[in-house]
């Protein structure tokens, strides 16, 4: 069973809020660090299909809405999961005693803003050595459409250090991307969305991405997607599937967008829903 190891209380002036700033959890010999790069109110506003009467049932009056990063220390290496906008990302490593020359490789849920705006600055790298993962069909799709420019921008520094892989089907055999580190397809948010599986033995964690955004209402109605899906259908498939596939194998679930310690399990709820518990 995975186990709580540290929390670490470093108080971070995010949007006008304090909050605390690293969260850490073992996995079986991995260091998993959970470190919150910005903390804002959330907004109903994106919440496709949800109505009125289903917003007051679910959320609270003032809640908030969380963008996080993962480092993930074992195996000789420093892995980044996803680069935040780039900014408290490097205070809080630089407080577990990590450089940006340190990182040996950073993993990309996906090729959003808030997911890679720490990559690089002015054109340059910022950081030094790492290799840089992303699926192959998320980089493809950005390449194509230019719809986000920042997106080829910022992996144009990395040159030859850019690796691609093809994340495999859920519950399917998996290659290792890094020594305990897999891929897994969860497409909809983005069109190569990806979900990493963390394993050391029988411990494991999904680190998900973006797969929620409001976890108040999407977790007891995984059925409703926001305005940031490239395909909200397929990415309430994809939320479904991974929030059965984490309770039915008892497996912890991190993401980037669930609120502090943004690590927990998941169990099913009524009406096709699921709870929520926050590691302690």
């Amino acid at each position: 069973m995975n186990k709580l190891l540290v929390l670490f209380m470093g108080m971070a002036a995010v949007n006008g809020f304090g909050a605390e700033s690293v969260f850490s959890y073992k996995v079986g010999n991995f260091e998993v660090y959970m470190l919150v790069e910005n903390t804002s109110p959330g907004r109903d506003q994106i919440l496709i299909g949800a109505d009125e009467a289903l917003k007051r049932r679910y959320l609270p009056r003032d809640f908030l809405s969380e963008v996080n990063t993962f480092l993930l220390r074992g195996a000789g290496r420093n892995v980044l999961v996803d680069t935040g906008f780039g900014g408290a990302v490097f205070e809080s490593m630089k407080k577990l005693g990590v450089n940006p020359a340190d990182v040996d490789a950073v993993l990309l849920t996906h090729m959003h803003g808030d997911h890679i705006g720490g990559l690089a600055r002015d054109g340059k790298a910022l950081f030094p050595k790492a290799l840089v993962y992303v699926a192959e069909q998320e980089r493809e799709y950005w390449t194509r459409t230019q719809v986000n420019r920042g997106a080829v921008a910022a992996l144009a520094p990395y040159g030859n250090r850019v690796r691609t892989f093809r994340p495999g089907a859920l519950g399917a055999a998996l290659e290792e991307l890094l020594p305990g580190i897999t891929a897994i397809a969860a497409f909809g948010h983005t069109p190569g969305h990806t979900v990493f599986l963390v394993q050391n033995g029988d411990a494991k964690l999904l680190i998900w991405g973006d797969l929620m955004h409001v976890q108040d209402l999407q977790f007891p109605r995984p059925d409703i997607s926001v305005s940031y899906d490239t395909d909200p259908a397929m990415a309430a498939e994809s939320r479904k599937k991974i929030l059965e596939y984490a309770a039915r194998n008892k497996i912890p679930v991190a993401g980037m967008h669930l609120l502090f310690p943004a690590i927990g399990t998941v169990s099913p709820g009524g009406e096709g829903g699921y709870r929520w518990s926050p590691a302690e």
